[in-house]
């Protein structure tokens, strides 16, 4: 299955889109944009946002969906991923290309890095603190890894206070093993729900992947899981293998099925769902948070 519906066309890049990938190239920093080949990209770069992925470009998990650069079997890490450090000056870095690109509104997820003894819990705080810090405005949402379940690393991100703490579950709970072999699906709601335990009225966010050979009821499942958790806002995009050596894609789930899963969703009670065949899980992100009347 490699030829794509018409509902996934994407847009030419224009010379806004262009701008936008200079100035964040410039300042060294890398986007979960680029990275992951989003196929919102020239839309959300010719509106000068993008979403910063910090601590580097390379992962210690093999995911079979992903397309970051990988440094093999996180259980065994190795002599380089033990001896890497965290990229010089990223916090700042961020805070200049924020400046650049006139945000308000910043996410900020980044790889896994179980190689830090904190899954990289403190560059997160630490990324948080300097933008709110050069300008009490600006609204931070971060996209986290599950730090392998460390409550201690999850509690440096709450107490730094991100607008909205999301981490993803991806898939159903059953192609975990094939797609996610090195996260685990309850691991991944305890971590949403520690949130809530720790912070109620901080917004979580959550986002699936559809087409990966899922069943309706296996999706069904995983919103209620979801809520079961007190996540608040929900994405459910298109998964596209980025390369042919990737996890095949299993089918096109039309729009009318989107709407369908995204009606269920609201029905469980998220805040708010975004759901369509280009959906990510940071698209739009800004416009959400408006629409839920905390702008």
């Amino acid at each position: 299955m490699t030829r794509l519906p018409g509902w996934l066309r994407q847009d030419i890049p224009g010379p806004s889109s262009l701008r936008t990938k200079l100035a964040v190239t410039r300042s060294g920093l890398h986007t979960v944009c680029v990275k992951a080949l989003c196929p919102n990209i020239n839309d959300c770069f010719a509106q000068g946002r993008a979403a910063f992925m910090i601590l580097g470009d390379r992962c210690t998990r093999n995911c079979k969906f992903c397309n970051l650069n990988k440094n093999g079997d996180s259980s065994v890490l190795n002599d380089f991923n033990r001896s890497r450090t965290i990229p010089d000056n990223e916090p700042a870095r961020i805070v200049e290309a924020v400046r650049l690109l006139g945000l308000r509104y910043v996410v900020i997820t980044s790889v896994t890095r179980d190689d830090l003894s904190d899954g990289g819990a403190f560059q997160f705080a630490a990324v948080i603190a300097l933008l709110r810090g050069s300008d009490p405005g600006i609204r931070v949402e971060v996209l986290v890894p599950d730090f392998r379940g460390s409550q201690e690393s999850a509690h440096k991100v709450i107490l730094s206070r991100p607008f909205v703490l999301g981490h993803n579950l991806e898939t159903v709970k059953r192609l975990y093993a094939a797609i996610r072999p090195e996260a685990d699906y309850g691991r991944s709601l305890g971590l949403l729900k520690m949130v809530k335990e720790q912070d109620k009225n901080m917004l979580t966010k959550s986002s699936l992947m559809l087409g990966l050979g899922e069943e309706k009821n296996e999706v069904f499942s995983a919103l209620r899981d979801l809520r079961g958790v007190g996540c608040d806002i929900l994405t459910l995009g298109q998964y596209l293998p980025p390369t042919p050596g990737h996890y095949p894609v299993k089918e096109f789930v039309p729009p009318e099925q989107f709407r369908e899963y995204a009606d269920i969703a609201v029905s469980l009670g998220f805040k708010k769902v975004l759901s369509g065949p280009k959906v990510r899980s940071s698209y739009g992100a800004e416009e959400l948070i408006e629409e839920m009347n905390y702008a």
